[in-house]
């Protein structure tokens, strides 16, 4: 996913949807329902994230001509526009800053991917608009990486649609779900676009905490059928961003097994794959043969949805190239899995969108067709980091989830600086700002994901080693020196946290 264009969306988190109470101390407390008259959605977030002020006109602005569409009208303000300005401020300041707030990756595609858009260019036929569908040979590779990676047969004529990333796709399968009034169920913490085009569909939310006591899933079992009755569209998102946590096959069964029995569409957001590491911090590279040319195991990663059986009844995937070949600013995915639903995001898409660049295609051919040792490479890059930098967040007090996968860190913030503090601040906002005011180093509040990580933290991988070291000892020493918020972490090892 995209943040960057996320952030061009417009997004903040609110509680305007059902939150579902779930048995753990950080549950979020249950809400009215949104309802689908747009003058009776919530005014504000429960956790409110500062807004940006506005720009102070040097002249009177001119006024729209006419009222805007509700759904202009819906957008919430920006989050990742809150902590980018408060980033760009510090820097002009003259302030050195380590910016681990972007979930912009900073690796390159390797030389053979690169080689192949190279001379693709040079292919006339790229200059001409591309198919509908994407290229017959693009959808044939993502068919055959379904059938290398994870076992599934699909057919590409039918089950697979080209997308401009996983954000485009997104956006059109809310669009063609959901109508005003219809409910979307998806875990808190979230993906902020989520919540923005739920709003912006006027539609009901259902927000299911997932909490530490469960891994950061939610209990699908801890859902009334009444709930799951109303529910037309499921959201999940594993590899999670923002937590990390992977999504065990079990879940992922029952969670279509719900759908298949209360009739409502699965959407898998299939982002991060490819990036898990387990216990044997194995990328792609440790997948099995069975022999025939289909993978029966894969160490360490997060299974696709579509490895359940009837899964494709009810459930489609959006994958990205964009995390798995380090191809973000290229812009290419694909959609796969259940024939109608994708039949009707290609007729939508028709209308409303445009096709990946021809020579992205053919180089993502070459990607997924290729033995994926780069996406192992990548996957062991970001453990490493995820080391260095879950080892000195624990030596400054900071609970860190042990992930297994993604390119985040996401951990909870000192016990003193947990909860409100009287401000309506939340910890994680607290020590966001006093790290970038005293450490010198940018971090995302969990609040801008929900209501769930109010106390938490979201550090981003996407830095080198050597940055990541000092952003840990920066903390560190922030951490040890802050009294006014009575943190009792001092003398800390910080030299030696990251050895």
């Amino acid at each position: 996913m995209n943040e960057h264009i996320a952030a061009s969306m417009a997004i903040t988190p609110y509680t305007g949807g059902m939150s579902v109470s779930m048995p753990s101390s950080q549950s979020t407390q249950s809400t009215q329902s949104q309802s689908s008259s747009q003058s009776s959605m919530p005014s504000s977030p429960t956790h409110q994230v500062p807004q940006p002020s506005a720009p102070q006109p040097s002249a009177p602005q001119p006024s729209a001509p006419v009222e805007f569409a509700g759904a202009a009208r819906s957008i919430p303000p920006n989050v990742f526009a809150v902590t980018d300005r408060k980033v760009e401020e510090s820097i002009a300041a003259g302030n050195d800053v380590i910016d681990l707030a972007k979930g912009n990756p900073d690796a390159y595609p390797e030389e053979f991917i690169r080689d192949a858009a190279r001379q693709a260019i040079d292919d006339p036929a790229n200059a001409r608009y591309t198919p509908f569908d994407g290229k017959p040979a693009y959808l044939r590779a993502a068919a055959d990486w379904y059938r290398r990676m994870h076992g599934v047969t699909l057919d590409w004529h039918t089950q697979l649609f080209a997308v401009e990333g996983a954000v485009d796709a997104l956006a059109g399968l809310y669009s063609i779900i959901l109508d005003p009034g219809d409910a979307v169920a998806f875990a808190d913490p979230y993906y902020p676009s989520y919540h923005c085009m739920a709003r912006m569909r006027r539609a009901e939310e259902i927000l299911l905490p997932a909490t530490r006591d469960h891994g950061f899933l939610p209990d699908l079992d801890a859902v009334g059928g009444e709930v799951w009755d109303r529910v037309k569209m499921l959201v999940l998102n594993y590899p999670n961003n923002p937590t990390g946590a992977q999504a065990p096959l079990e879940f992922l069964a029952r969670s279509v097994e719900l759908a298949r029995r209360h009739r409502f569409v699965i959407v898998h957001d299939y982002a991060y794959c490819g990036l898990g590491v387990g216990t044997a911090g194995a990328g792609m590279a440790g997948v099995v043969d069975d022999g025939h040319g289909a993978a029966v195991g894969r160490a360490g990663q997060q299974h696709s949805i579509l490895e359940v059986p009837g899964a494709c009844d009810v459930a489609v995937e959006v994958c990205s190239l964009s995390k798995m070949y380090a191809m973000a600013g290229w812009r290419a995915g694909f959609v796969a899995g259940n024939a109608p639903v994708v039949d009707h995001l290609k007729r939508y898409h028709y209308q409303m969108g445009s096709m990946i660049t021809g020579n992205v295609q053919d180089a993502g051919v070459v990607a997924l067709q290729s033995d994926q040792s780069c996406v192992a490479r990548l996957a062991q890059r970001y453990a490493e980091r995820r080391r260095i930098v879950a080892q000195g967040l624990r030596s400054a007090g900071l609970d860190v989830f042990d992930s297994a996968g993604g390119i985040y860190v996401w951990a909870l913030v000192p016990q003193a600086w947990r909860g409100d503090d009287g401000s309506g601040t939340t910890g994680g906002e607290r020590f966001a700002d006093v790290m970038l005011d005293r450490a010198r180093v940018a971090m995302l509040p969990g609040s801008c994901f929900g209501s769930v990580g109010g106390d938490y933290v979201r550090l981003s991988l996407l830095k080198p080693r050597n940055m990541l070291e000092e952003a840990v000892r920066r903390i560190c020493a922030a951490v040890a020196q802050t009294d006014d918020v009575g943190c009792a972490v001092r003398d800390l090892p910080c030299a030696d946290a990251v050895r």
